[in-house]
């Protein structure tokens, strides 16, 4: 080989190694905002009782600001959605954390609950924004090979951060005594950590090209992505305006039905038991339910591992189905149940955690691979506003219901969510492995 030969060889080795590092990266602070989110969201239910009886709150404010993050992402969705789709994922991939970040602070100097309560709906509209940008972004840059695990994974880095926050906030509360403020304000760490990561993220080659940038578009496509077929792929981008009405078309009403309801099944029993699993499990008998808690979570984050390493192997629908139906029976068990042994119930709320995540790592698939690009950021931000509006209603409801309805009757709601969300999985779920992104966002009737 000649040595003109061998520095051409030298330098595709080294870009493909580059276009791997820039992925890694890119998943990585994606991934990162997912992280944040579980965060916030987990480390609430570790402090809302001193939170109650600090502030003097009522059942009804306890629930408010159990969910006041949630109300904040179904707005921050499909805002962000819609500008992502309009001036591009690379200014609001900055911006939505910075505003994250503002909020964070805030939390440390709150003495009402309706402070608390528009400090967290801040910066819940920044992390709707930021699942309107991140996963669209991912999935424009992965290679096809890798986009469900890459995507699922940010999934991953959710349950991570939800797990930490219970364990951060079992710490700080029994070993140290920490003020709630503190602990809620320990997020602003990370996302400052993650919004000095992301500057400098190129735009989306085929965003760029769906605007008619077409030199832009391929100049990006060649030095970021790793596989050439995906280089090939952008050039099937079609310049062509999104708009609102075309989530509710011929062509994309089966994709938002089912990303919507899927998404709304999957997390709105979730979030009611998770971010309340310490009481929920204490009225169950089962003793100290905060270790209890961390334990339900931390076989959830196993669930949605396993899906991380099939998702390639075996497909979409294989870990989207089957997994809805054992939450539902699992549910409904506990439910008519009432006087199972607590190692029982227990175990059923085990197994519920680790089958929800299984399912629940697709719903960071999905949106980015069967929505088209010039409203993928919006799809993915109304199915993010529709599945809070369940996760809200969970956490806002839930303790309501536990209160007036009792335990069993509040099960056998959340099993019938489960019901729903697997009949409908099972008619509209599509199977994208493997398959070009132009392809899994076509048209369907």
């Amino acid at each position: 080989m000649t040595t003109t030969n061998q520095e051409s060889v030298s330098r595709n080795q080294q870009g493909s190694i580059d276009k791997q590092r820039f992925t890694t990266k890119l998943t990585g602070v994606i991934a990162g905002g997912m992280f944040i989110d579980g965060y916030i969201l987990g480390v609430v239910g570790t402090v809302i009782a001193a939170i109650t009886v600090d502030l003097d709150m009522s059942l009804f404010w306890e629930g408010l600001i159990g969910a006041s993050a949630l109300v904040g992402i179904f707005i921050g969705g499909p805002l962000g959605g819609w500008l992502a789709d309009r001036l591009g994922r690379k200014p609001l991939f900055a911006i939505d954390l910075a505003i994250f970040i503002f909020g964070s602070v805030l939390q440390f100097f709150v003495d009402s609950a309706w402070q608390l309560f528009i400090v967290r709906l801040l910066m819940g509209i920044a992390i709707g924004a930021d699942y309107s940008v991140g996963w669209p972004l991912l999935s424009e840059f992965s290679p096809r090979r890798l986009r469900g695990k890459l995507l699922a994974f940010c999934e991953v880095a959710w349950y991570v951060g939800f797990m930490f926050a219970f364990v951060v906030g079992y710490v700080m509360t029994t070993a140290f005594s920490v003020d709630w403020r503190i602990i809620l304000g320990t997020s602003t760490i990370p996302a400052v950590i993650l919004f000095l990561a992301r500057l400098g993220m190129p735009e989306s080659p085929r965003w760029l090209m769906n605007k008619g940038r077409t030199d832009e578009a391929t100049e990006i496509a060649h030095a970021y992505l790793e596989d050439p077929t995906d280089v090939l792929d952008i050039t099937n981008e079609e310049t062509r305006k999104g708009t609102f009405a075309m989530l509710f078309s011929p062509a994309y009403r089966r994709a938002t039905l089912f990303v919507s309801v899927f998404w709304f099944c999957c997390v709105a029993p979730y979030f009611a038991i998770a971010t309340f699993a310490a009481s929920v499990l204490s009225d169950y008998g089962l003793g100290d339910g905060l270790i209890g808690a961390i334990g339900v979570n931390g076989l959830a984050l196993v669930g949605v591992v396993v899906s991380v390493l099939l998702i390639e192997r075996i497909g979409r629908r294989k870990l989207t189905i089957p997994q809805q139906w054992v939450c539902a029976v699992v549910l409904l068990i506990i439910g008519l149940w009432t006087s199972a042994p607590p190692a029982l119930v227990l175990i059923c709320f085990l197994v519920f955690a680790f089958a929800n995540a299984m399912c629940t790592a697709l719903t960071g698939v999905y949106p980015g691979e069967i929505f088209p690009t010039e409203i993928r950021g919006l799809g993915t931000g109304f199915a993010t506003a529709f599945s809070r509006i369940g996760a809200g209603l969970g956490t806002f409801l839930l303790p309501w219901s536990m209160h007036n309805l009792g335990a069993g009757v509040t099960m056998l709601i959340a099993a019938g969510i489960c019901v729903v969300g697997a009949a409908v999985s099972q008619v509209l779920a599509p199977e994208t492995m493997g398959r070009n992104l132009s392809e899994t966002s076509a048209p369907r009737s």
